[in-house]
């Protein structure tokens, strides 16, 4: 974390800090606009439906770019109407219980910091399985990777950053539906697919598990399907309550973008209204 002046509220901020920028996406703000603007403008759309939630992957721009891009592009008819986004992965590197929060009052890219909209996470601080964990959010790339498309697309937005460990999706529903909001507010959630299979097992690994995205089967997804499985049946869960669809944007692998076809990732982007 960094703290910094807030000029207009003449106090410290504190942000937590990039952790993978020039790795996982170029770390020099032009570069980074110019690369997310590319991938924006050839994943294109012609939809004109606003989504309330999105499934978008998380790996490196070179492997999972294109997808996350067909799946942040649907913003760009509301992109003048939201103003909250609620972005939720899973934990990559610190084990913890339940859903993690941050006490910090930004998160920082190479394109600036996004604030952290606390009095809109007070709606789940009283959860049992709610907790501040900064330590979980400090590596994660699983939020990070997402906000570049985020800050080329809005002009403004405050962030609900979540992180899901030792969870059941019941309890992912649960934060789901206190922080749903209307309009304004956006779910994101930030998963990717199978992992290190080979190519054709990969494929139908994933087919199976974009159909069950897809018919709201909740129930059948595992570790083995998505590493943010939980996150997305958390979605499913209140999205079929709620009679939201998913509609499929991309779904490939890092065999098909810029990987070896031995050991390939599964990626998948969708949105749902």
């Amino acid at each position: 974390m960094e703290a910094g002046q807030d000029a207009g509220r003449s106090r410290i901020v504190i942000a937590r800090r990039a952790a993978v920028a020039g790795s996982f996406y170029p770390a020099q703000p032009d570069r980074l606009r110019r690369e997310v603007v590319e991938l924006l403008a050839d994943a294109g759309t012609a939809l004109k439906i606003t989504p309330k939630a999105l499934i978008a992957p998380h790996a490196g721009y070179i492997y999972s770019g294109s997808p996350a891009a067909a799946a942040f592009a649907t913003l760009r008819d509301s992109a003048q109407t939201l103003a909250r986004i609620v972005l939720i992965g899973p934990a990559h590197y610190v084990a913890i219980r339940g859903i993690a929060l941050t006490t910090v009052d930004a998160f920082e890219t190479p394109l600036g910091c996004v604030p952290v909209d606390h009095d809109a996470l007070n709606e789940i601080t009283g959860l049992p399985f709610v907790s501040r964990n900064d330590a979980a959010h400090a590596p994660e790339h699983a939020l990070e990777v997402e906000l570049p498309f985020l800050q080329i697309l809005l002009p403004s937005f405050s962030l609900l950053p979540l992180v899901v460990g030792d969870a059941t999706a019941q309890e992912v529903a649960q934060v789901l539906a206190r922080l749903w909001g209307g309009p304004e507010t956006l779910l994101v959630i930030s998963s990717d697919l199978s992992h290190y299979h080979g190519y054709e097992t990969a494929r139908r690994l994933d087919a199976a598990t974009a159909a069950a995205i897809e018919h709201g089967d909740w129930a059948s997804l595992g570790p083995g399907q998505a590493c943010g499985f939980l996150p997305i049946a958390g979605l499913l869960i209140e999205a079929n309550r709620r009679n939201l669809k998913a509609r499929r944007m991309s779904l490939c692998n890092s065999g098909d973008t810029a990987g070896p076809r031995d050991q390939v990732v599964g990626y998948g982007a969708w949105m749902f209204t």
